[in-house]
């Protein structure tokens, strides 16, 4: 059997528990927003058709510069880019994680001091911010914290933060153009039937000239 590649696991987990989207989609009052405004971003011909409420919440900012390009590094920790297609910033996961928070203020401190924890472990571990050290660091700790049935309970808000974060990440790609491809989801499709066999017409003894 061929070992399944660290993306695949990840699509399979989405399309198998859809955890990810329940996370957002289900929230009381927010039902039918998630399908009329995934990744606003990518679709600006329809605009015309979002309320005032979107649309002012499209013009606000939630994470600061900084952030920001944590949340962006992060991202492509969890979805990086392959051979098959982009990574979690090629799909503006960053925009849409930041759309997510905008009025969803019980997602805001986890998230905002997820992102801290990860600065001050990164300065105790490396003496730099997150953003500063290599790669090879960044999943030093990230290792730490992404498996919650065996991570240290010294680690328990890193694994809060992180399985809260991953999810976003996971719903933000497969939502957009660019995971839906990565899916090779085909959506409804038209079919054309051309009646039953002429084999099982002619055991029942029946005809379409009857």
């Amino acid at each position: 059997m061929e070992p399944i590649s660290r993306r695949d696991s990840l699509k399979y987990i989405t399309l198998a528990s859809l955890s990810a989207t329940a996370l957002i989609a289900c929230e009381p009052g927010k039902e039918g927003e998630m399908a009329e405004h995934v990744h606003p971003t990518e679709m600006p011909e329809g605009y015309a058709n979002l309320t005032p409420e979107v649309m002012e919440m499209l013009n606000q900012k939630f994470f600061t510069d900084e952030e920001r390009q944590m949340v962006k590094v992060l991202a492509n920790l969890v979805i990086p880019a392959d051979d098959k297609s982009g990574s979690a910033e090629d799909a503006l996961t960053t925009e849409f994680i930041e759309f997510t928070l905008i009025d969803r203020e019980y997602m805001q401190t986890p998230i905002r001091g997820g992102l801290r924890w990860m600065n001050i472990e990164s300065t105790k571990r490396f003496g730099k911010n997150f953003t500063s050290i290599s790669e090879a660091e960044q999943k030093q700790i990230l290792d730490d914290i992404a498996y919650p049935q065996t991570a240290s309970p010294v680690f328990s808000q890193g694994v809060a933060f992180f399985s809260t974060f991953r999810s976003l990440v996971l719903t933000g790609f497969f939502s957009s153009k660019l995971g839906v491809e990565d899916l090779q989801y085909m959506g409804n499709r038209p079919t054309v039937w051309n009646g039953a066999p002429q084999e099982w017409l002619d055991r029942l003894g029946v005809s379409y000239d009857a």
